[in-house]
Parts: C-alpha cells; structure tokens; sequence
C-alpha cells in the first residue's frame, strides 16, 4: 500500500507491480538510491561496489516485475533485496578468494633456475632451524618457505595474528643468535 506522505509519483510506483515499467523504475531510483546506496555500503564497505549491488537489484525487481504493492511498501522490499544482493557478492567473492588460495596452494611451485643456493649456507640455516622450538619453527618454515604471509600463517594454524607475529620474532632473533654463534 502506498503511503501517505509519499510523493504522487512514488505512489504511482507504489501502487503498480513494476515489471518493465521504465517511469516506475527511475522513479523508484530517484527517490530511493541514496538510502539503498547506503545499505550496500554498510555491507560491502566500497562506493563502486554498492552503487553496482542497487543497479543489479533494481535492474532485478524490474525486469521481473518481483514487486507487489499489496505485500507493503516498497522501500522495505527494495532495502531487502539490495542487502541480499550485497551479502550475495560477499559470499561470492569470498568463494572466488578461498578458491583461487586453494588453487595457488595446489599450484607447483617453480624453482628458479637461475637463483643461486649456496648448499652449504642452506645445510647451516637448516640445523640452525633444528634447534629453536618446534612452534617457531613451524611459523618460519610457513612464512619463508610456505611463501605465505602472517594473516595466512595465522589462518592455517588457526592462531591470533599477533601470536604468529610474536613466534616468527622470537624464533627469527632464535635463529639469528644459532646462526651467528655458528660462525664463531
């Protein structure tokens, strides 16, 4: 139903279901994109990404004429359907991330030939790394040789970010002290 105080042509819009109507849709816009606008980006917390979500929603509801004014008002339904849309590319683009971070750990790794190891100084870090706490340890080999960051680290050991912080320093300055008493 219409309301009251709306304005005659949003309660032309209100009062019709809007399936291809292209006047009811950019009345619909005028006077809701703000506030829609606003939904999206609490949500997604990106202008682009936002004014997008309330394009594809209302694009939704008027291709399909999905709006019926006998169920309510028609801000409601629209601030629905943006939030859906918005927490559906979310959910989207958190799929694509994990998928592409599964895909990259599945990935060979490709040993550059060119690089040069010296395997002596590669044996000494390797008994260096043998000696500092198996915690630390795990956390370096991860980090340096996992090619992973610390968010990664913390998220596959499912550790706080600052406990994985804190374990890579220790065992860093560990590895620092074997490698250097080494040298004496």
């Amino acid at each position: 139903m219409a309301r009251a105080y709306a304005g005659t042509k949003l309660i032309a819009v209100e009062g019709r279901p809007m399936a291809l109507d292209e006047a009811a849709f950019e009345n619909a816009y005028r006077a809701h994109a703000a506030r829609l606008r606003a939904v999206a980006f609490d949500i997604l917390r990106d202008r682009d990404g936002a004014e997008d979500v309330v394009h594809g929603a209302l694009i939704r509801v008027w291709s399909t004429g999905a709006y019926r004014p006998e169920r309510g008002p028609l801000l409601p339904y629209l601030i629905a359907c943006v939030r859906r849309e918005a927490l559906d590319g979310l959910r989207g683009s958190k799929r694509r991330h994990l998928r592409e971070v599964r895909a990259g750990m599945d990935a060979p790794r490709t040993v550059d030939e060119t690089a040069a190891l010296d395997p002596i100084e590669a044996r000494r870090v390797a008994r260096a790394l043998d000696c500092i706490p198996d915690v630390q340890r795990d956390v370096i080999v991860r980090a340096y040789y996992g090619y992973r960051t610390l968010a990664e680290v913390a998220q596959d050991t499912n550790l706080p970010l600052g406990t994985v912080k804190s374990r890579l320093s220790a065992g860093l300055r560990r590895l620092h002290t074997e490698l250097t008493e080494g040298l004496r």
